[in-house]
């Protein structure tokens, strides 16, 4: 894919050019209608269709015709409502007007129907305005403060902002007491629960059926810190959750994909550290080495930003004391 500024163009190749009557209908109907909805230009030939216009209605576009390629190849129909579906689909969940993420506007902005996240605490707001202002955030924070999902509602807003063209959702496989190579799958099935969490966040916020349809596409990325390795990611909103139980090579491996117009949350709780004695955090090493460069943003949320139930706090707070001193400021209910 070519790009200038903010207008690019791909090609898709047919490999048959018969196929191009299917694909664009009678009329050219299917055609016009994603030229028209996307505002992009579509044109053909030779067995090659080449989409230009703005980058994120390119994608869009794009992504429809290899889906709708696909199906013809496997001797499918296209029918009419079909072309609909899949731009309603794929235009919902970034067809809003842009956000204007004031600093003065703590609310996050999540869905096309004024749907919005709020934080609930100081610490989750200077949390999401750091988030916003910087394009690195390092936080650390006990179980249940909205790390994690702060985070990936702060990317779904770029997103509908059309600020970055795509979030990438990362977390390290690092087993916390159990063994990996005994759970039962393939290597997928295998980091599906050290990955459930992240998805478990951005099906809040977005339809199941938007999350897949930007998932096929890759403009949602769900994925192990190891797969990070090579690559460079440009205009990318990337979170790296757990980073806590990352090593520092590991945490300096990441933090070095970041590339043009991209942003870096980092989050994770340093108290629940699962990495081998010995082995030193690459969350901890990481606030101490960079917290003092300009740009960085560090943020630490405590017990008082707690937001699950009630009892979390006091879990976290019996955790933090001495062995044996919790069961002291237990109270139990009086009986009478």
């Amino acid at each position: 894919m070519k790009e200038n500024l903010n207008m690019s163009e791909s090609t898709l190749t047919l490999g048959d050019p018969q196929l191009a009557i299917q694909l664009f209908g009678p009329q050219d109907n299917h055609l016009r209608k994603v030229r028209n909805q996307l505002g992009v230009a579509i044109t053909h030939r030779n067995g090659t269709i080449r989409v230009a216009g703005p980058s994120h209605s390119v994608d869009i576009a794009t992504g429809i015709l290899e889906k709708l390629k696909e199906k013809l190849v496997r001797g499918g129909v296209i029918q009419p409502d079909e072309i609909d579906g899949l731009l309603d689909q794929a235009t919902a969940f970034s067809s809003a007007s842009p956000i204007d993420p004031r600093p003065e506007s703590k609310d996050v902005a999540i869905g096309t129907a004024g749907r919005r996240v709020k934080p609930r605490t100081a610490g989750q707001s200077a949390y999401v305005d750091a988030i916003r202002a910087h394009d690195l955030t390092l936080c650390s924070g006990p179980a249940g403060c909205g790390k994690t999902y702060l985070a990936v509602a702060t990317a779904v807003e770029a997103y509908r902002a059309k600020s970055i063209r795509k979030i990438v959702l990362v977390r390290p496989a690092v087993e916390a007491g159990e063994s990996l190579g005994y759970l039962p799958g393939d290597l997928k099935e295998k980091l599906n629960p050290y990955l459930r969490p992240l998805l478990d966040a951005i099906n809040e916020m977005v339809d199941f059926d938007q999350v897949k349809f930007l998932m096929e596409q890759e403009v949602i990325e769900v994925i192990p810190l190891a797969y990070m390795r090579g690559r460079t990611l440009n205009q990318a909103f990337v979170i790296l959750d757990e980073a806590q139980n990352a090593t520092v090579s590991q945490m300096k491996m990441f933090l070095t994909r970041m590339g043009r117009g991209s942003k870096v949350v980092v989050s994770g709780d340093t108290s629940q550290v699962d990495l081998p004695p010995g082995v030193t955090s690459g969350l901890r090493d990481a606030i101490q080495r960079l917290g003092a460069i300009e740009g960085i943003a560090v943020i630490r949320l405590h017990e008082s930003d707690i937001v699950r139930h009630p009892l979390v706090q006091r879990i976290v707070t019996a955790y933090e004391q001495p062995q044996g001193a919790s069961s002291q400021t237990i109270r139990r209910p009086d009986r009478t």
